[in-house]
Parts: structure tokens; sequence; C-alpha cells
């Protein structure tokens, strides 16, 4: 399974009041500077994640910083990190033109056939269009509100399908 932070584990909502501040573990952690918007990741989110039956992988612009920040603030271990290639010139216009988000191609290619759930806020019927029809393997793309954030919905809904591929394994 890959995950995004920015929306699925830090909501966006702009609403005041709507988010707790769920901890100041980060503020402990990482001093003064930390970006405010970290007191709105979930702990309860690390445990979820762990329980999940797959591997859980970082798919983030904050690179290896989610294992330097928001691991530890979920109580997570050094997750592995989705690597962003370089796309090329052809890719980037006929992702453009095909209206795909920048991750599809690079998700895809990291997947190798296998089975894939892709949690993010930015995703469309685009993205799930091109996947069904460039991956060999089964994959769930899962759409979150970044306004609110992962939530017991997405969980059941990840949690069952992974369970459904985990059933189809042979052995």
């Amino acid at each position: 399974m890959v995950g995004k932070v920015d929306g699925p584990l830090i909501p966006f909502g702009d609403e005041p009041g709507r988010y707790p501040t769920f901890s100041t573990a980060a503020h402990a952690l990482h001093g003064a500077d930390v970006n405010p918007l970290l007191s709105r990741i979930d702990p309860a989110h690390g445990p979820r994640l762990a329980a999940l039956p797959c591997d859980v992988v970082w798919a983030t612009t904050w690179m290896d910083d989610a294992n330097e920040v928001i691991a530890p603030l979920l109580g997570l271990p050094p997750l592995a990190v989705v690597a962003w290639p370089e796309p090329t010139d052809a890719d980037a216009r006929d992702d453009a033109r095909h209206g795909l988000h920048w991750k599809t191609r690079p998700l895809v290619a990291r997947a190798a056939g296998r089975a894939f759930v892709w949690i993010d806020d930015e995703l469309t019927d685009r993205d799930r269009a091109w996947v069904a029809a460039h991956h060999p393997g089964r994959a769930l793309l899962l759409r979150v509100d970044a306004r609110v954030g992962l939530t017991d919905a997405d969980y059941a809904v990840c949690e069952a399908w992974l369970r459904r591929e985990r059933d189809r394994k042979p052995g």
C-alpha cells in the first residue's frame, strides 16, 4: 500500500476549530520551528496503518522527511519511500493530455504487476482508468477527502480489499 501525507494524514479543512490538536508531540520531537499543520496528525493512524495486512510505503513529496518527521508522530518505524523519477518530456505531455496525476506512472512502475492500494486526495477516474489499462495486477485507488483525512470508512474499504487480495493468493 502506498500513501500520501498531505490530505490523508494532515487534513486541510479551513474551518476554525474543525481539527483538534491531537498532540504536542510534534513540538516535543521537532522543536518550535515545526510545521503547525503537524498537530493535525492523529496518532491513532499509526497503529491502524501498521495493522493493515500489507507493506505500507510513503508515496509523498515529503520523501525521507516522512520517516524523520511523520513516522515518529504515528509511532511507525521507518517505511520505504517512493523515489520520484524525473518524468520524460513525452510522459509529462501524455499525462497532461490525459489528465493523469503525476504519481500514477511511477506508482504503477513500482507495483511491477503486484496488487497495490494507493491512497491520495487527488486521484481521479482518469488515474483509475489508466491504471486499469496499464497495470496487470489489481489495484485500489482510494480518494480521501483532504478536508477530513483518512476516516474509519476509508480504513474499512482498504481492510476489506486487502482481505480479498490475501484470500485470492494461493497457499
